[in-house]
């Protein structure tokens, strides 16, 4: 009788610390592994889970001033006068204020030379300035005054009173019809060509927090692997997944665990499902290091899986091998959506977004954000360049059976794609390990 990994991992006591997955020793305490340590699967690490975030930085103040910079070349080139940001992602890349939306505007203001300005309530100054990193020019209005009126103020200085005012896709629209009434010879635009300029072109550092965000992930996947016990809910099974990235050091976690037919709907349902024998449990989980975000889905099956399980993880396997080849440097985003849907034609899937099938894009951009511009979609006619990152998550849904996810995200060099994990090849071992590093 052939015995499952699971149960021999079960009869022989063996836990996540001397746990080795597809030909890597997966060791929480990764800071006392030396770089070739953490890819030699003879040298196990018997240790609890601790934070291994700590080898990176955060992002520079020098940085975000040569951010800053880049940006204001686009805006000359694009004959912009100043970018308007709301708190937000965009609003952290260029200042490094971390800050929430309400109906009081705090603001980040960047003219196409010079320093940038913020603007913000007068009682939150001192917790804004907390955590700007560039720029000591902050303005404040009081509760009986007009924040637009501020913004006026900062582009006349700056002898700003023509031309094009730029505000990001996410700005609320009482902040642009506001300033604009304070401004009427100024002319409105989006600022995407200047934000998705920057923002879209990892430098080295931000991948090396991705790749560390990424690592937190694998790590806490193969701790939840080995602990999944019959009988557990998928609630359970988000928990521990949210634990053990929370002690690896990932912070704004985020976790789904999806159970049997459950798996069939890709951002799950409000079916209530155990852990039984032959469960399929999709999971998508992810976290954040120093603002840079990870993303990674898991299909495993609980005990033997069935041929059809295998056939299906397998073809989802062979799915991203194709989207991975298909992402080449000077490609179209759209022909690696293409290339998935094509395959999975052939075997019986689809067509197009049509269920048993992938109803959902190939991949999408990611970086401090979880979906960024630009998307492994059909119709998507951006090119692939260095510096892009994106998920990989061909996924096959068969509603009233299960569905299979396995996502790994993968980044743009001169020399084509590379992998942030390398995805597991069977669901014998299904975890998969992290790849080395690359340059851009």
């Amino acid at each position: 009788m052939k015995i499952s990994k699971r149960a021999f991992l079960k009869a022989s006591g063996a836990s996540i610390a001397t746990l080795t997955i597809a030909g890597q020793t997966l060791s929480s305490s990764a800071q006392a592994l030396s770089a070739n340590d953490q890819h030699d699967g003879s040298k196990n690490q018997a240790t609890a889970l601790k934070p291994i975030t700590t080898t990176v930085s955060a992002i520079s103040a020098t940085e975000r001033l040569m951010r800053i910079h880049q940006a204001q070349k686009l805006m000359q080139q694009l004959d912009i006068s100043a970018l308007i940001l709301e708190p937000g992602a965009a609003m952290d890349y260029f200042s490094g204020i971390q800050w929430w939306r309400s109906e009081r505007l705090t603001a980040v203001i960047i003219p196409r030379e010079g320093e940038i300005s913020v603007i913000c309530p007068f009682f939150e100054e001192p917790s804004v300035r907390e955590s700007l990193a560039v720029g000591n020019d902050i303005r404040v209005w009081q509760e009986h005054e007009s924040p637009f009126a501020l913004i006026k103020q900062i582009l006349t200085d700056s002898k700003l009173n023509k031309g094009k005012i730029a505000f990001e896709n996410s700005v609320r629209y009482f902040v642009l019809s506001g300033v604009m009434a304070e401004l009427p010879t100024l002319q409105h635009t989006s600022a995407e060509p200047v934000t998705r300029g920057c923002r879209m072109y990892k430098s080295q550092h931000e991948l090396e927090l991705m790749h560390k965000a990424n690592e937190v992930t694998l790590l806490a996947y193969a701790e939840v692997w080995s602990k999944l016990k019959a009988g557990m809910s998928q609630s359970d099974v988000k928990s521990l997944m949210n634990n053990a990235q929370q002690q690896l050091g990932g912070k704004g976690t985020w976790n789904m665990a999806l159970f049997n037919q459950a798996s069939a709907y890709p951002h799950g349902t409000k079916q209530k499902q155990i852990l039984t024998e032959g469960s399929i449990v999709l999971m998508d989980c992810g976290c954040n290091v120093h603002g840079y975000q990870s993303d990674i889905s898991r299909t495993f099956v609980f005990g033997e899986p069935s041929k059809r399980q295998q056939n299906i993880w397998q073809t989802v396997r062979q799915g991203q091998e194709i989207a991975f080849e298909q992402a080449q440097i000077g490609q179209q985003a759209g022909s690696v959506d293409d290339a998935v849907r094509q395959f999975y034609q052939s075997k019986g899937f689809g067509p197009g977004y049509k269920l048993p099938g992938l109803s959902h894009r190939t991949g999408h951009g990611i970086g401090m954000e979880g979906h960024e511009s630009v998307n492994f979609v059909h119709g998507e006619t951006a090119t692939l360049k260095p510096g892009m990152c994106f998920s990989n998550e061909p996924g096959i849904y068969i509603q009233g059976e299960f569905g299979v996810r396995l996502e790994d995200c993968i980044y743009m060099t001169k020399n084509g794609p590379q992998w942030f994990t390398v995805p597991p090849e069977s669901l014998a071992d299904p975890i998969g390990k992290l790849a080395q590093l690359q340059t851009l």
